[in-house]
């Protein structure tokens, strides 16, 4: 190595917005020791040559990287952790290009050169430029079609050049003559590339321990085999990847693949079955083989649960064999070689408990639902190549959709691209050959399109239970001034502030019982806070829970709190929880099934397991009868009284509930609230809606209600719980 080289190591790149450009971040040291200036050509050696634009980056001063995204790495024949040899190059404009699509059906419109403008390529690269390239026509509308691909703007393409003239470094100028063949390219015939960069590390978002608990398990033992040998160790063999369906299992094991250069085998769980005898291990055994011949590989296995479920729990013979043949093959007498198995599953504990031990599947990772900052992340890429305005806070959006995972996050971006579609569709004429230019720039998608999208999209792993955000604020709810505070302190600030309560060093309520005679708004109160505290709502009655089958309905109490677990932040909120949970006596005339849904939501609130960012709310008119063990700390915490409101209160659900109602200038709200003493929110906006009512019997053209129907209406409506008590009398 001469003094004007440097032998850097190779990290990903961290901007979403630098994907594709051929940027590659380098120590700032590093640029003054090579005399590199900004936006210099720098000539990048791996096992290939490539070359890139180069910037200074300020988060690795002094730690000797280089940051360069899947497409660089690829050229230059690098991998993340690998090394390779930068220097300043002499880079020339090219006079010609000759590219190719490495895709079909690629139509590309506009200025040619100006796409590649500006872009450093050598013979053998893979490019990608971000280009006006519509689909074919699928039989749909064509403008609607070809609008569908415009939407996320200008999606990225790759090109493979093909040659450049002269030969080495060089750059598109304005002089640059850009010859776009438009036939694809094979890339498997391009000298030194083995395959194309269809997923990189760059395009999995928000998994950072979990690629690089991955590569420590796949790309080190077919990488670097001899460590192994040296530590006198067997590599491992299997990573069983689990979590919900959406988080990106499969699309991590493609970008382990791509960027371990290693032959790739996907293997969809059902279909090696086969109807013969012996069909399906066959099947299985030919796929082993493919692997150890052309070594080192990836198999992957998709929804392995299909394939290799629990022997005792099947009754098909055929299961038993493959699930048998699928032990021989990870764990017989014949090595493997350098072959490593990838299984995929949302459903870990249904597979067969052979195959989850050490030698078959090493490491088991769990993909889990993301976080905020993850969901950001993820947003970020799907959001690369679409012109998005610059009212659109990505952060924002990340921490208002708790629940959702990667899959969620790229409907909602196509959602909202889809609003864009709409709003543009009636500006461009049927007979329009091309969209107009001036069209085109009013393709921006807007904060509105994702808010209105994010209303349609709900997060996945909640679809089997009704999950909703509601839209009652604090605002909506008058009086009850006491209890909304202490609602504040129990659920909101625990799911808003928890680096407050973790600085004190105490642990926040866990569960918060309110009750009160009906009507008095317990159930508006528990929607609030999941409003204010945004988070997810999940509305449990009761009744629903209870099954005549036996164990169903506890099934339903752990499904219930496994759905909030893996999407939290969540509310979950038991209405007349006093149906369920009503005290354990030793003579139950239903089979013991209260008994049991009990003692589930008693280990389920306070056992082994810890409840992470899962508020519980319940209501109830009837505390009395409500199990003893539910209602000590650690389960209900608080025991929040709704009462029946003040004067002062009545006056607020009265301006609540009259907010819309055109009134006649006579109507005092403050007289009508002393005259409703014993009544509870319920019965006044009962008495507004009679009122209303009362009026447009006497006139259907009015257009203010007056003070003379509300006083009929309190007449006529008497407070619930009184009214009760004269139906009894009645009786």
């Amino acid at each position: 190595m001469t003094q004007n080289e440097k032998t850097l190591k190779v990290a990903e790149a961290l901007s979403q917005r630098e994907i594709g450009q051929g940027i590659a971040r380098v120590d700032p040291n590093v640029m003054s020791e090579l005399e590199l200036n900004e936006r210099d050509i720098i000539e990048i050696n791996g096992d290939k040559k490539t070359a890139a634009i180069v910037l200074p980056s300020q988060t690795d001063i002094g730690l000797g990287i280089i940051r360069i995204d899947g497409l660089v790495r690829k050229n230059s024949g690098a991998t993340i952790g690998g090394e390779v040899t930068i220097k300043k190059a002499n880079a020339v404009e090219a006079k010609k290009v000759v590219l190719a699509p490495t895709e079909d059906n690629i139509r590309v419109q506009g200025d040619v050169r100006g796409l590649f403008m500006g872009k450093v390529m050598m013979q053998g690269d893979i490019i990608g430029s971000q280009i006006r390239a519509p689909r074919p026509n699928m039989g749909f509308n064509s403008i609607f079609d070809e609008l569908l691909d415009f939407t996320p703007a200008m999606r990225e393409i790759r090109f493979a050049v093909l040659s450049t003239q002269p030969g080495g470094i060089t750059v598109v100028g304005q002089n640059t003559e850009v010859e776009l063949h438009e036939s694809p390219v094979d890339v498997s015939k391009l000298e030194g590339v083995t395959n194309l960069v269809d997923v990189s590390y760059e395009d999995v978002g928000g998994l950072k321990e979990e690629v690089k608990k991955v590569r420590e398990m796949i790309e080190i033992p077919l990488k670097r085999p001899e460590l192994f040998e040296k530590l006198g160790i067997a590599p491992p063999k299997g990573v069983l990847m689990h979590g919900p369906p959406g988080t990106g299992k499969t699309l991590l094991a493609k970008a382990v693949a791509s960027e371990s250069d290693a032959h790739f085998i996907l293997i969809n769980g059902p279909e090696i079955m086969s109807k013969y005898v012996g069909g399906s291990e066959e099947n299985l055994r030919e796929f082993f083989e493919e692997a150890e011949a052309n070594s080192p590989s990836i198999i992957f296995i998709d929804e392995l649960d299909a394939i290799a479920p629990k022997r005792e729990e099947t009754n098909g013979e055929v299961e038993r064999r493959t699930v048998a043949q699928l032990l021989t093959l990870m764990d017989g007498l014949k090595s493997r070689g350098q072959v490593v198995v990838i299984g995929a599953t949302n459903r870990p504990d249904s597979l067969d408990p052979a195959l989850r031990r050490p030698g078959r599947f090493d490491r088991e990772i769990e993909i889990g639902v993301p976080d905020a900052d993850e969901r950001e992340e993820v947003l970020e890429i799907h959001t690369r190549n679409m012109p998005i305005a610059e009212d659109v806070d990505l952060k924002q959006i990340a921490s208002t959709t708790h629940g959702f995972v990667g899959a969620d996050l790229e409907s909602l971006c196509k959602e909202a691209a889809m609003r864009v579609v709409r709003r543009i569709l009636p500006e461009i004429k049927s007979d329009d050959e091309e969209i107009p230019e001036e069209v085109l720039k009013k393709i921006i998608v807007t904060k509105d399109d994702f808010k209105s999208a994010q209303k349609e999209i709900q997060p996945s792993a909640l679809r089997e239970v009704l999950v909703q955000v509601p839209d009652v604020g604090w605002d909506d709810i008058g009086g009850l001034d006491d209890a909304k505070q202490e609602l504040q302190e129990a659920v909101e600030w625990p799911l808003k502030y928890p680096e407050t309560f973790q600085r004190l060093g105490v642990r926040p309520p866990k569960g918060t019982l309110l009750y009160g005679i009906p009507g008095t708004g317990k159930t508006l109160l528990a929607k609030a806070v999941a409003h204010e505290s945004e988070a997810n709502f999940i509305s449990v009655k009761g009744p629903e829970l209870l099954s005549k089958w036996v164990g169903e309905s506890e099934k339903g109490v752990r499904e219930v709190f496994r759905k909030a677990k893996q999407t939290a932040p969540t509310v979950i909120f038991f209405d007349e929880i006093d149906s369920i949970a009503s005290t354990r006596s030793g003579n139950d005339g239903d089979s013991g099934v209260t008994k049991r849904v009990v003692n589930q939501l008693l280990t389920e609130m306070d056992g082994l397991e810890e409840l992470e960012d899962v508020a519980i709310i319940a209501a109830t008119n009837r505390p009395d009868i409500i199990d003893p063990g539910l209602m000590r700390p650690g389960r209900f915490d608080r025991h929040i009284k709704v009462d029946t409101p003040s004067e002062e209160a009545r006056l607020a659900i009265f301006e609540v509930h009259t907010k819309g109602m055109p009134l006649a200038s006579d109507v005092n709200l403050k007289k009508l609230a002393k005259s409703t003493d014993g009544y509870v929110g319920a019965d006044i906006e009962a008495v507004c809606r009679e009122a209303a009512m009362l009026t447009l019997r006497n006139n259907l053209e009015a257009s203010e209600i007056p003070n003379e129907y509300f006083k009929e209406a309190i007449e006529k409506i008497k407070p619930a719980n009184k009214a009760d008590e004269q139906l009894v009398q009645y009786m």
